[in-house]
């Protein structure tokens, strides 16, 4: 069974000695704030990020400075051209939805889908998993606040979560088996920002934009944006990625 349990559900006592863990980095708000819950629990991480074809290449940059500053045990990219086969705006020449509603963003599987993305991306984490000594892997995929990908439902996890300990040798034959953990799957985006506020996330060395400016800045309008900004709302915050966020920050509450 996949661990699904946000970490203020989990026990804070930590082993003595550290476990290696796999953590996918893409450099966004959610995978940031797995890498502290994983930090946080005591794991040892080892981050894994993807050049896979996308055409906006501001979050890898962005991941390798979180990695840093987090101080990793190692940060591995891999390099895989799902830009051959196309299919998504993120790795195609197709625009990128902006302004959706909520209603809009729920209606369906939307064109930023990157087919079989997280499937591969395990692929490669079952992989590396086994090479570090780990038989932990966290994700950020996320139920709630999804925008309607299928690859980020529990039911999805489950499934993937069977699959590892048939597929490996870790899971086979090792002394323990395979553990996913997507501890904000059933989160909503400004529960994470919460979490992740009180781990001491600086949100603002983060990157969420599906469509970022040249200098990396942020659209404000895809749904990954409005996702976001929404979620510091909820917070009586303002996202630390917009311009308006020092005036509106300086009278705005702290997140509970």
């Amino acid at each position: 069974m996949a661990d699904k349990n946000p970490p203020q559900k989990r026990s804070a006592k930590k082993s003595s000695a550290r476990r290696n863990a796999v953590v996918l980095l893409s450099g966004g708000l959610d995978s940031t704030t797995v890498l502290a819950i994983a930090q946080q629990q005591g794991f040892a991480v080892h981050a894994l990020s993807f050049r896979y074809g996308q055409r906006h290449l501001h979050e890898l940059d962005v991941a390798r400075r979180i990695a840093a500053r987090a101080g990793v045990a190692r940060h591995a990219v891999i390099d895989i051209d799902l830009g051959q086969l196309g299919g998504s705006a993120l790795t195609a020449d197709i625009p990128v939805p902006k302004g959706r509603t909520a209603a809009e963003m729920g209606g369906g599987i939307p064109v930023t889908y990157v087919p079989a993305r997280n499937t591969i991306f395990l692929s490669f984490a079952l992989a590396y998993a086994e090479v570090s000594d780990s038989t932990d892997i966290f994700l950020g995929i996320n139920a709630l606040d999804y925008s309607g990908y299928p690859d980020c439902r529990p039911e999805y996890l489950e499934a993937f979560q069977r699959l590892a300990n048939l597929a490996t040798r870790a899971g086979v034959e090792g002394p323990r088996p395979m553990q996913l953990h997507a501890p904000l799957i059933q989160m909503t985006k400004a529960e994470i920002i919460r979490t992740g506020l009180s781990l001491g996330v600086d949100y603002s060395q983060t990157s969420s934009c599906y469509d970022p400016a040249p200098s990396g800045a942020p659209c404000r309008s895809c749904d990954a944006c409005l996702l976001r900004q929404e979620g510091f709302r909820q917070n009586g915050l303002v996202d630390p990625l917009l311009p308006s966020h020092a005036a509106s920050n300086a009278e705005a509450p702290s997140a509970p």
